[in-house]
């Protein structure tokens, strides 16, 4: 499941995108009546999410120079925080696909902890260490990964709070409080996307996957704040902050729709204009993300604003993140088969 050149010790931090794709795909299917590939592919991640973790954790024992220098490089560092989403995301499958309350809440507090030590690890090194890329070649939109960490920490909980009874008030109130952290995050962070898609050349090697998750970070801010409404029968201060939450999380919806035309021109740009090959790279789960993300935030956002006619929309996208999916799983299935292949003849060879 490497996928990746150099087999294991090769393997990208951000591997974990593949349990968030799968899982989001999964929940977009539950949300619009497929139930049946809801179910599939909750099975499937329950496969992937231990299998990966079993392979970060050998990755760390056998090949701990690796790791550190992925941890040091401001490319891939960010690609940690996929654990911290495919985590949540997980256990929002397990909570609304498998009806397993205890499961998701105890995934849930793994996320947390796992957000507390990334954030505050990577962005500690990335902040201090002596040498430094250049804006141009140091920031991507893999950095916006950090902000969907937060923000999936936020909607698991907001979730399992309706499930809390007199402990949903100060869940909801910590949940709050990460979504609005988590959207001044992808301010700051945008910020530089945007100035370095606008002031610096771009080359299509450079236009990679993980620049969708420009709309999926929006997609999932816009999905928490329509999880909050939902939530604010439990917390006197969500009932108090009803309007603003109505209108950010439409701003946040609103974001991730403009990126979509936007992330498709540049995608014609790069692989039809400068005819870039399309292969597989594991990078290419960050970029199913948000399309499954987009169609779970419009189907929750319809009922938060009172829209029921948005609610068509997300059944009609979910086909075309299923097919992101189903194209990508194939590409990680041919990928593994002649890379299994060219390990046999190299040890028969």
């Amino acid at each position: 499941m490497t996928a990746a050149p150099g087999g294991l010790a090769g393997m990208h931090p951000a591997y974990f995108a593949l349990v968030m794709a799968t899982g989001i795909v999964s929940l977009a299917c539950h949300i619009v009546g497929l139930g049946a590939v809801a179910k599939a592919l909750f099975g499937l991640n329950l496969v992937f999410y231990p299998a990966l973790w079993a392979l970060a954790i050998a990755r760390v024992v056998r090949h701990r120079d690796r790791v550190l220098a992925d941890i040091l490089d401001h490319g891939r560092s960010v690609g940690f925080f996929t654990a911290v989403a495919a985590t949540c995301v997980l256990g929002s499958q397990c909570l609304l696909v498998g009806d397993a309350t205890r499961a998701a809440f105890a995934l849930w507090v793994v996320g947390i902890a796992l957000w507390a030590v990334l954030t505050y690890a990577v962005f500690t090194i990335l902040f201090v260490k002596l040498e430094k890329p250049a804006l141009a070649h140091g920031v991507n939109g893999g950095w916006l990964i950090a902000v969907v960490a937060a923000q999936s920490v936020s909607v698991l909980g907001a979730q399992l709070a309706t499930r809390l009874g007199d402990d949903a008030p100060p869940v909801l109130l910590f949940c709050l409080a990460m979504w609005l952290g988590g959207g001044m995050l992808y301010l700051w962070i945008i910020g530089l996307i945007f100035y370095r898609y606008a002031f610096f050349t771009m080359s299509p090697s450079e236009l990679a996957p993980p620049y969708w998750i420009n709309m999926g970070a929006a997609a999932i801010s816009a999905l928490d704040g329509a999880t909050l409404v939902a939530a604010a029968p439990h917390s006197p201060v969500l009932g108090q902050l009803l309007p603003f939450l109505r209108g950010m999380t439409l701003l946040w919806w609103s974001t991730a729709t403009w990126w979509i035309p936007m992330l498709v021109i540049l995608g014609v740009w790069r692989h039809v204009y400068h005819r870039f090959p399309l292969r597989y790279d594991p990078l290419y789960w960050g970029a199913v993300f948000p399309l499954g993300m987009y169609t779970v935030c419009t189907a929750r956002l319809s009922t938060a604003i009172d829209a029921p006619y948005l609610a068509e929309i997300s059944g009609r996208f979910v086909y075309v993140a299923l097919g992101a999916w189903l194209t990508t799983a194939t590409g990680m299935a041919v990928h593994l088969v002649r890379s299994a292949r060219r390990s046999v003849d190299r040890q028969t060879g």
